[in-house]
């Protein structure tokens, strides 16, 4: 697993005879200059070895670690953390407030703020959305960096993501410790999702839960996506009769932490182009925590 707190370094397998500069050119994001900075910054270990020689002979089957910590100081947000980068897709952890994407004009989104980051790091790339959080939601996402990475990941979406885990926080104390819930949904003309036991017209929704801890007020409730709707488990939390907390379009007016209490903490799906299965998780939100102490 990546942890998004703990992993200071990239790891990577050499697979073929190189000088390391060459290598990490070919390998690495970021300019050459960037990535020359890395090296003489000490940032680079070779089976577990600091190395700064830059014609250091790597061979197939060596371990080279790429410090994080020298590679993503061009890169400060508030509302996004770069959690794994390489030259086909990046990872990040994206903060409530921002939204997935631009809509209408001027608004706060990931794609521009990537889209920045990569200028100034002078990478002759753009992110393309895969799939989205709402903008109140935090958590893990991936960003392709060329169409034809975006398309790969999209044309077998569910193939290639093998484990997909939400935590949200919930209103009511939960009665079941884990079940799954199952209907169709659909919008209506107001662009809310609603749904229905029988098949509506709309598209089947399948989700998992489990319950990990309740209070009489709320649970903390984790949830695993069989399949990726628009609002699915705010949708399921609501038909359970227990909405996720802070969820103004869905929820009960429950609001304890003052904001939508739904997080993607964990993300694994395997590497469109090196088919690698590629883990990430980040810590259940402090906040969260905070109500069932």
């Amino acid at each position: 697993m990546y942890d998004s707190k703990r992993n200071q370094y990239d790891h990577y397998v050499i697979d073929r005879e190189a000088p390391l500069l060459e290598w990490m050119l070919s390998a690495l994001p970021g300019s050459k200059t960037k990535i020359k900075a890395i090296l003489q910054g000490h940032g680079i270990k070779v089976d577990g070895k600091q190395v700064t020689q830059f014609d250091f002979p790597l061979k197939p089957g060596m371990k080279v670690s790429v410090s994080k910590s020298k590679k993503n100081d061009t890169f400060k947000s508030r509302y996004v953390n770069i959690v794994y980068e390489d030259r086909w897709l990046v990872v990040i952890e994206k903060k409530i407030g921002i939204l997935s994407m631009a809509a209408g004009h001027s608004s706060l989104n990931v794609k521009s703020v990537l889209d920045d980051y990569f200028k100034r790091t002078r990478q002759k790339c753009t992110a393309h959305v895969v799939h989205r959080l709402d903008r109140d939601t935090s958590g893990l996402m991936i960003y392709a960096k060329d169409m034809q990475t975006e398309q790969l990941l999209e044309r077998d979406w569910h193939g290639t993501v093998f484990d997909r885990r939400y935590v949200a926080v919930v209103s009511g104390e939960m009665e079941e410790d884990e079940g799954t819930i199952a209907n169709w949904l659909k919008d209506n003309a107001a662009y809310v999702t609603y749904s229905s036991p029988v098949d509506n017209g709309g598209k089947y929704a399948v989700t998992h839960f489990h319950t990990l801890k309740r209070t009489t007020e709320h649970s903390l409730v984790e949830f695993r996506l069989e399949t990726g709707r628009k609002n699915q488990i705010r949708v399921h939390t609501s038909d359970m009769g227990h909405p996720i907390c802070g969820d103004i379009k869905y929820g009960n007016g429950d609001d304890p932490l003052h904001r939508l209490c739904l997080h993607a903490y964990v993300l694994c799906f395997y590497h469109p182009v090196t088919g690698k299965p590629m883990e990430f998780e980040t810590p259940i939100p402090a906040q969260f925590r905070s109500l069932f102490k």
